[in-house]
């Protein structure tokens, strides 16, 4: 579900092009379109997410498979700026409240083997935005706009019968205060470490998104140079993302985590300097393959340190800062493009990427050795009590 859902994003990416030709959408507008997205998925992350702790996981998930296919649906059939808005801000509620449920139920099913298993749902998340420009390129050209779109809401709605009979630990907290939101985590120093790792890895990707294309061609890069970058950057998160948790996972997230995106730090500094487009792709190969060994750790930090019962509403602070950081990095990083050129961007991006980093690595203070799983205060909902068999 997690491949599915993510595949919408990566459909709708593709498609801004064709909304601009076919409905005469300007391109200031396009932006914005993907901009409200991310927007809605922030605000769902902090202020729906953590219903999931308390005893709503189940209901959380579907809710947001739902809104997802509502979304998506109205961007199928919308032809014009109003109803492309409208999905796209649906669409980001749905996912923004999904996906850390998603994290809490798999999280709390089998702590033990919890790198492996965040790490899949990296891989999957990562596999199925891949998938989106792969169906548009089969779909659209044949089939038209709507078929992507109408095509991934299908496959959703496929998940719905699975969602509601897999068994799941909700939370055993009927009684006494607990916490609406997840501000609270907040005071934990692992927590705001791991949240500082989130964003020093948005910080990278925001920064490749927004410049990657356009540093290729004024480099008189070609098109096949350009579009490989994209999937060398997918393939190794795709293909090492399980192996990644479990490496955080055994040898401790707040480890891992940072040498990860001090690396990281190090080659975004080498693409300021680089000069063919061929030298930039080998730097993007060994970037990619040092993100998915180390990306993972940064999930698999929250999920060691926050506690099993706050798990959906600690995950979504993780997704909201990176939603956050993405954002704007994505705009400042082609201001700073403009301003002073790739040496600036990609200089500045690094210095602010070592920052972050080191940061979290002494914010975790003790909490750099953790290997622990959360701790276990759940309880199994019962099948029959959704599906209505004894």
């Amino acid at each position: 579900m997690t491949a599915v859902m993510a595949s919408g994003y990566g459909v709708m990416f593709t498609v801004l092009d064709d909304f601009r030709d076919e409905y005469g959408i300007e391109a200031q507008w396009l932006g914005v379109i993907v901009g409200v997205g991310f927007f809605s998925s922030f605000l769902a992350q902090i202020f729906l997410a953590p219903v999931a702790d308390h005893g709503h996981a189940r209901k959380l998930v579907v809710a947001g498979l739902l809104l997802n296919i509502v979304g998506l649906l109205t961007m199928a059939f919308g032809e014009s700026l109003g109803p492309l808005l409208i999905g796209r801000f649906v669409s980001g509620i749905g996912i923004g409240m999904a996906f850390p449920a998603i994290r809490r139920i798999v999280i709390n099913a089998d702590p033990e083997n919890l790198g492996n298993n965040v790490g899949l749902l990296l891989s999957a998340d990562v596999a199925g935005f891949a998938a989106g420009p792969a169906l548009s390129a089969l779909m659209v050209p044949t089939l038209g706009l709507s078929a992507p779109f109408l095509t991934i809401s299908a496959l959703s709605m496929c998940c719905l019968p699975v969602v509601l009979r897999v068994p799941i630990l909700e939370s055993t907290q009927t009684e006494g205060p607990h916490a609406r939101y997840a501000f609270d985590l907040l005071r934990n120093r692992a927590m705001v470490a791991a949240l500082l790792m989130g964003s020093c890895l948005f910080l990278m990707i925001g920064t490749f998104d927004s410049l990657w294309a356009v540093v290729l061609d004024d480099l008189d890069a070609s098109e096949v140079t350009a579009n490989m970058g994209i999937t060398i950057f997918a393939l190794p998160l795709i293909l090492l993302g399980a192996y990644g948790g479990r490496l955080a996972q055994r040898v401790g997230p707040f480890r891992l985590g940072p040498l990860g995106l001090l690396l990281g730090a190090g080659f975004v500094l080498l693409y300021g300097f680089m000069p063919t487009g061929l030298t930039m792709l080998a730097v993007g190969v060994l970037n990619a393959t040092s993100d998915g060994l180390t990306a993972s750790s940064t999930a698999v930090a929250v999920g060691l340190v926050a506690p099993s019962e706050r798990q959906a509403g600690a995950q979504g602070m993780l997704g909201a800062a990176e939603t956050l950081t993405g954002g704007v990095t994505a705009v400042l990083a082609g201001v700073l493009y403009s301003a002073g050129g790739r040496v600036l961007a990609f200089s500045m991006t690094s210095a602010l990427m070592a920052i972050m980093a080191c940061s979290a690595y002494v914010l975790a203070g003790p909490e750099y050795r953790t290997r622990r799983g959360p701790e276990r205060e759940l309880s199994p909902e019962p099948v029959s009590a959704v599906t209505g068999h004894a």
